[in-house]
């Protein structure tokens, strides 16, 4: 405890104490509460609370007690205590009026790069977000993610207001759990319930199944859409008989469960929830009037949504450019942008990462109110970090990504050319991180993360974790820069 002697002296006289040799000190996260004065630090790659003085916030804590305060671990009991007592380090929905972006922390230590990325922005950030597919790979929890945002927030002192998303939920335990731990944000995957089989099926098979359905569902939809035409923001949108039929078998299982989802917990929720629907984790691209049609019935239902992501037209893959051709995305963005504005939600963009060549036309047709999700883009560019200081490190993780990489593609949709990729030993160690620069090499890492952060030698030993994140602790700055750089193009681009 000695190191931390000269922190809780100067917290004990109720001053802000400065980083000595031995701890760092996290100057932007000094608290005074009731009599108790706090800061977080660092001793060597472990953050700590370090507390002194007296009251109600002290005695909550849980840590080691010294003769003038308390070093405290950054545990989940603690995570607790910080969000009782300091409002802005828990997550908070946003609604409808400012942009949002979710910057998915797989690693737990990027947030306090975003926090400097949005500071001065038109943009809230979503620091929590991870799918349950994510978690898996990670060997991590809900838990775990916000309990990293939280104390992000602090260590920042940003008081500004985050939220927390968890992400491509499809399970009601998962969304009841998710609520309970104070989760602000639920992106709801509806991809289980949207049929791709209709696609290809004969306008003489969809229109006998259709007409299979109950008499009172078929009234329901024909009495409102058949025939009809809705003037929307300037567009038109109609419904023949083939175009309603389709809509209703690819769609209505997955309307009524987003029913269900709203008014089963959304609604009764004890604190506001962005709710997002996601209808873009399918082969079946969205139409504008397929959109129309999910938010029209959502609205006729009651079923109030801050965001909606649609499958647009050509490829949103991990980690790379826009795949497709920009002529008919600029067309079809414009009309969902449109339809958003007509039902007073925002446009979701899913796999936004690193789509730079689409992002001003999305900036531009949705006037700067969207939400836009981010993940593996933040764990790029700490591989990007390995490699500039940690050069044997990197090449260690590359060959074993390689070998590993074919285990992916049950959980991601890729499509690298991995021949295209310059071979290691033709490349000095100067030139490592141009390899995050090349899309099959981005491609390459992108979706191996999970393997190579859980990945364990013949004696259980971490192959790359422990190192991974020691050389990024000790790196936080290069970090922190890294993402305000990266981040930040997206930002430029889309116009915030």
């Amino acid at each position: 405890m000695e190191q931390f002697q000269a922190v809780l002296a100067s917290l004990a006289e109720g001053k802000a104490p400065e980083s000595t040799e031995a701890v760092t000190v996290y100057d932007k996260s000094f608290e005074q509460k009731d009599g108790t004065n706090i800061v977080m630090v660092k001793e060597g790659t472990e953050k700590y609370l370090v507390a002194a003085g007296q009251g109600a916030l002290l005695e909550a804590l849980q840590g080691e007690s010294t003769g003038e305060g308390k070093v405290c671990k950054l545990t989940h009991e603690n995570r607790k205590v910080i969000n009782q007592f300091f409002d802005y380090t828990a997550p908070q929905a946003f609604g409808t009026e400012i942009a949002t972006m979710g910057l998915g922390d797989r690693l737990g230590i990027a947030s306090p790069g975003h926090i400097e990325t949005v500071k001065e922005r038109k943009v809230k950030p979503i620091l929590a977000q991870q799918s349950i597919r994510e978690l898996t790979l990670l060997n991590r929890t809900m838990t775990d993610i916000l309990d990293a945002a939280s104390f992000a927030v602090f260590q920042e002192g940003y008081k500004d207001g985050y939220g927390a998303d968890a992400d491509h939920i499809k399970l009601e335990e998962d969304i009841e759990h998710a609520l309970n731990l104070g989760f602000s944000f639920l992106t709801l995957d509806c991809s289980e319930q949207i049929r791709n089989d209709v696609e290809g099926a004969t306008a003489a098979d969809i229109n006998k199944e259709y007409a299979g359905l109950s008499d009172d569902k078929i009234e329901y939809y024909n009495s409102h859409y058949l025939n009809n035409t809705f003037e929307v923001e300037g567009l038109s949108i109609s419904f023949d008989e083939a175009s309603l039929e389709k809509n209703v078998l690819v769609y209505g299982e997955a309307i009524d469960f987003m029913e269900h989802v709203y008014n089963t917990y959304i609604s009764k929720a004890d604190k506001a929830i962005d709710f997002e629907i996601s209808i873009d984790e399918t082969e079946t691209v969205t139409s504008p009037e397929a959109h129309f049609f999910v938010a029209e019935e959502l609205k006729r239902r009651g079923v109030k949504v801050q965001s909606l992501a649609p499958r647009f037209c050509g490829e949103f893959q991990k980690g790379i450019d826009y795949i497709g051709d920009m002529e008919q995305f600029e067309k079809e963005l414009q009309e969902h942008a449109q339809i958003a504005k007509y039902f007073g939600y925002k446009l979701s963009i899913h796999s936004g990462s690193d789509k730079f060549s689409v992002f001003p036309i999305i900036g531009k047709y949705t006037e700067g109110l969207l939400h836009i999700k981010t993940a593996g883009t933040n764990w790029l560019e700490a591989v990007r970090v390995i490699a500039q200081v940690n050069p044997d490190l990197y090449r260690r993780m590359h060959v074993h990504a390689e070998e590993h990489f074919e285990e992916t593609l049950k959980y991601y949709h890729v499509t690298p050319d991995l021949d295209s990729i310059t071979p290691l030993e033709e490349q000095q160690d100067s030139d490592l991180p141009e390899y995050m620069n090349n899309d099959a090499a981005r491609q390459l890492f992108h979706v191996t993360y999970g393997i190579l952060l859980t990945a364990k030698d013949n004696n259980g030993n971490d192959l790359f974790r422990t190192e991974f994140f020691d050389t990024l602790l000790n790196n936080e700055s290069a970090y922190r820069n890294a993402l305000v750089k990266h981040i930040g193009r997206h930002l430029d681009l889309l116009g915030l």
